[in-house]
């Protein structure tokens, strides 16, 4: 490709609205340019990035038997409906009617559709297990893009879903989908890429891990061992922590308060310490039941630990009038005197686990000191369970070493989805009696788009992106300084049109641009090799040959080049 016929243009400056790297770079390389807020348009460069991270990850999904398919992007409501997804789901969603009037969806996932197309066309066991892939257009109604292709509302996904007779066959096949995503993101050249521990979400399932490029902008917070044996996202992370021994069970004891509801008031005003007191945290459900969560004053409860734990999907802050309703004082929140009827409790671990904490008394400025759960709160119809939330230095529960944080982008996600889907759309089999059974179910997706921002974001210098070899838009980058004079043409050319011969991918500048003019732009662009030709290096039949992203540089016999590009391209697809 010659940059003279280059669609897309470089920008100087750092875009106003950006403030990720890879959104900045993304835009000022003539990569992609913003269409509405979260839509986007690729520009040739960026659909020659996106096309070998499609090949790659296609490459691996035909490896473990994937079958490639193509789903419909517009889907019929009727299809979420048999899911039972279409109320759940909010307004991510997006909904619209058609012209006659039948009410459609613009496709976010596509288990639906998916299920839709199986039960027509496998009904034996004889064709189990099978899984099927797509590369397809996605629509998330997202309330807040951001950070370029990393939060957006169109976007590309590679999602997979395949379908089995056992639970033991799903579990073996997830593995070979983990090791298989391993091998894409190595081939990605994205080493900061990690396997993780996740919650499933809207998703459903009982098992899914989440693959997360690390990163200071990402979204997700991590812990991790130092070793990194353990690796959970913030939604499910768990610690061993201590508690401490139990100590002698003290008498309650009513103190006047009079004005502090938050721990840190009434822990100053006792002259105790936060992880001494109980806090209570009011929710309330979708259906308007009242939920009552009570956790030790120095810990957070964990919404996605919560709602697990009660099986629920919806939950906000309760209002001061709902609390009241349910005979509980606002800021005095307690277990003690109250209806259990009216409300879902459940207690944190570390209540359960503590002796003679500060808790809230239900009574209006009063506190009671030494409280016990076990000895003062009848146990009918409360649950104990850990909804805390992990902090930085917290052991690990499988080393006992302080966990880590670090912040990450999720690129890939892989679900045990067992029979949610099948179950509920009718996506039966005949077993080996004749007998009809749900085919259980995996889910397996990947971002095509935000991998190629992420791959950014880790691989990286202040002038543009430093690709890997593997998804370079283009392996050579020919600089001819003084184009215009007829000695650096006629080898430029010539070394331009041997490597197009010898199916190496070149971009060529023969604008006849200023030096500085022309690097900034290499530099943007960031291919991996650069061929640099100029009057000085021709009058000793040479080239400068440079590495991106290093400042060193090598002296090229010009006939040894085309030679030097393969042995040098071979050797850095092999690392990968």
């Amino acid at each position: 490709m010659r940059m003279s016929k280059l669609v897309g243009k470089r920008i100087k400056e750092d875009p106003k609205d950006a403030q990720t790297v890879s959104h900045k770079l993304l835009i000022r390389g003539g990569y992609v340019r913003p269409v509405s807020a979260g839509i986007y348009s690729l520009l040739p460069i960026a659909k020659r990035v996106i096309s070998k991270i499609e090949k790659i990850i296609r490459d691996e999904m035909n490896k473990i038997d994937g079958q490639e398919v193509l789903l419909p992007v517009v889907l019929p409501k009727d299809l979420w409906e048999e899911s039972g997804r279409y109320d759940t789901v909010g307004a991510e969603l997006l909904r619209f009617k058609d012209r006659n009037g039948k009410d459609m969806l613009l496709g976010m996932t596509h288990e639906e559709a998916v299920v839709h197309l199986v039960r027509s066309e496998i009904n034996s066991y004889k064709q189990l297990p099978a899984m099927l892939y797509q590369l397809q257009t996605k629509y998330r109604d997202e309330a807040r893009p951001r950070a370029g292709l990393i939060r957006v509302r169109e976007f590309t996904m590679k999602d997979a879903y395949s379908f089995h007779t056992s639970q033991e066959c799903l579990e073996e096949y997830y593995k070979k989908a983990h090791t298989a995503y391993e091998n894409i993101f190595r081939k990605l050249g994205m080493d900061n890429v990690v396997s993780i521990e996740s919650d499933a979400g809207m998703m459903g399932g009982n098992v899914s891990h989440e693959f997360m490029a690390i990163a200071d902008c990402g979204e997700d917070t991590i812990f991790l061992s130092p070793n990194g044996e353990y690796r959970a996202n913030k939604e499910i992370a768990t610690c061993a922590i201590n508690y401490g021994e139990m100590a002698d069970e003290l008498p309650l004891e009513e103190v006047h308060t009079p004005g502090q509801k938050s721990i840190e008031d009434v822990s100053k005003f006792l002259g105790m310490k936060p992880e001494n007191t109980g806090k209570a945290v009011m929710y309330v459900t979708g259906d308007k039941t009242l939920v009552f969560a009570m956790i030790r004053g120095d810990f957070e409860i964990n919404e996605a630990k919560l709602k697990k734990s009660l099986l629920l999907k919806d939950l906000t802050f309760a209002t001061d009038e709902l609390i009241t309703a349910a005979g509980v004082v606002p800021g005095f929140a307690s277990l003690l005197n109250i209806d259990t009827n009216k409300v879902k409790i459940i207690v944190d671990n570390s209540i359960a686990k503590s002796a003679n904490l500060i808790v809230g008394a239900n009574k209006k400025d009063y506190h009671c000191k030494n409280f016990n759960l076990l000895r003062d709160v009848q146990m009918d119809n409360i649950k104990i369970d850990d909804i805390s939330t992990v902090r930085v230095g917290d052991p690990c529960p499988i080393t006992g070493e302080p966990l880590e944080v670090k912040r990450g982008i999720e690129v890939g996600n892989i679900f045990q989805l067992g029979t949610k889907y099948s179950a509920a759309m009718g996506c039966n089999y005949l077993d080996k009696n004749g007998k009809s059974q749900a085919m259980i179910m995996g889910c397996y997706g990947i971002g095509v788009g935000r991998s190629m921002a992420s791959i950014i974001e880790h691989s990286h210098d202040k002038w543009g992106p430093v690709w890997p070899i593997s998804v370079a838009p283009y392996q050579v980058h020919i600089c001819a300084l003084n184009y215009k004079k007829a000695e650096v043409k006629e080898v430029a050319e010539k070394i331009y049109a041997d490597l197009q011969n010898a199916g190496i991918e070149t971009i060529f500048d023969d604008r006849g641009e200023k030096p500085g003019f022309m690097f900034n732009d290499a530099d943007l662009i960031g291919v991996p090799f650069r061929i640099i030709i100029s009057p000085k290096t021709i009058a000793n039949n040479q080239a400068e040959f440079k590495l991106r992203g290093e400042k060193d540089a090598e002296m090229l016999d010009i006939c040894d080049i085309c030679n030097k590009m393969k042995t040098v391209i071979n050797d850095a697809l092999e690392k990968l």
